[in-house]
């Protein structure tokens, strides 16, 4: 690697996409520097589940082990509707890799960051990014510490991984285009007694809207919902009991305008959001930041075209997900009240479907697309 691009590369956000950012590039020699503007790492969790094609890409860094063995495989999803199962899918007999692993989100960072300290990399906690330009050589970027103090630092590539509101997307300029869903849904952690298979996602098309659930560990659910009152509709005999940890929250699905300008390209939430239903942000964003590590190592190396491949090639393939997941999320919703009952009597059927069922679980699994680093 030419002496003059020894500085590290700078990966702004450390949530899963620029963890696994940090990691891939640190394997493959690449100096790295990563910050982050929360004080301490997240103890709650958005994702809960691990797909094949993360598992895939993790395998070599040893990551996947460690997310199998601590976390449980999923064989499949069934659909409740009205006290009864109206559909169920085997994920062990339509995926022909490995199985999906439920592990939420904070625990799967925790796993990446213990991987990536590793290799000798420390993520840089209290940092925020208030300014950056770049030129034909380099970026300069303006950070400030929790204390208020700032430092200018200096990168030949950065990695904006910084979440939804992501402060590298806002200081391209780059427009972050796309919609919202009118109603707020609501989760909840909580401790649940019930007979349903703690290693399936369940599904409730209840009369005002959508339910899931999905066991975490030793008897503790995540249930979300976009109805009045979700856990007057729980499926089966489901009685809930503690909530551990509540929150509210919109779904919206948008995609970056842009994915890279020059010497800086986005990657996770800060390049796309969409709806939890197709089960991608998280693993979505790992392969984000897979794509990015092999197009930056190149660009280090003088090859800086590759950036823009980079861009060129996940905002085609994210587009197409996000497109996927949000009509998905609008079938299953329960909204308007005009289109539930064509929801109520389609869905199941159509899950039933081998070619319709098959692309679902693809888009669910991660595998809806070859893996390529190369337009």
């Amino acid at each position: 690697m030419p002496a003059a691009i020894r500085k590290p590369l700078m990966i702004v956000g450390a949530g899963p996409t620029g963890l696994a950012a940090a990691l891939f590039l640190s394997r493959r020699g690449v100096p790295v520097r990563i910050i982050d503007a929360a004080t301490q790492p997240t103890t709650t969790s958005k994702a809960l589940l691990v797909n094949p094609r993360s598992l895939e890409i993790l395998g070599q860094s040893g990551v996947a082990a460690s997310i199998i063995a601590e976390g449980y495989e999923v064989l499949g999803v069934t659909m409740h509707r009205g006290g009864r199962d109206v559909a169920s899918v085997d994920l062990g007999r339509e995926l022909r890799s490995r199985l999906p692993i439920g592990l939420t989100q904070a625990r799967t960072e925790a796993l990446l960051t213990e991987a990536l300290s590793a290799k000798g990399v420390q993520v840089e906690r209290g940092l925020t990014l208030q300014t950056l330009q770049q030129d034909t050589e380099q970026v300069t970027l303006t950070l400030q510490q929790a204390d208020g103090s700032t430092q200018t630092v200096q990168a030949p590539l950065v990695f904006g991984a910084d979440g939804a509101r992501s402060a590298v997307r806002h200081a391209l300029g780059i427009d972050f285009a796309g919609n919202a869903l009118p109603e707020p849904w609501q989760l909840w952690d909580l401790r649940l007694r019930t007979s349903l298979d703690r290693q399936r996602a369940h599904i409730g098309l209840v009369p005002d809207g959508f339910l899931f659930l999905m066991h975490l560990h030793a008897g503790v659910w995540r249930v979300i919902g976009n109805g009045a009152d979700p856990l007057a509709h729980l499926p089966g005999d489901s009685v809930p009991g503690e909530v551990l940890w509540q929150s509210q929250f919109h779904i919206a699905h948008r995609l970056a305008d842009k994915f890279s300008v020059g010497r800086v390209a986005l990657g996770g939430d800060a390049a796309h959001i969409h709806s939890p239903l197709g089960a991608r942000g998280m693993n979505l964003g790992i392969e984000d930041a897979w794509v990015f590590a092999d197009c930056a190592f190149d660009a280090m190396g003088g090859k800086l075209e590759r950036m823009q491949e980079y861009a060129e090639l996940r905002q085609l393939l994210d587009g197409q997900v996000v497109r996927r997941v949000e009509a998905i999320t609008r079938l299953m919703r329960g909204r308007p009240a005009s289109l539930r009952w064509l929801r109520d009597h389609l869905a199941p059927l159509v899950i039933k479907f081998p070619p319709v069922r098959r692309r679902l679980l693809q888009t669910m699994a991660g595998l809806d697309h070859p893996l390529s680093t190369r337009c």
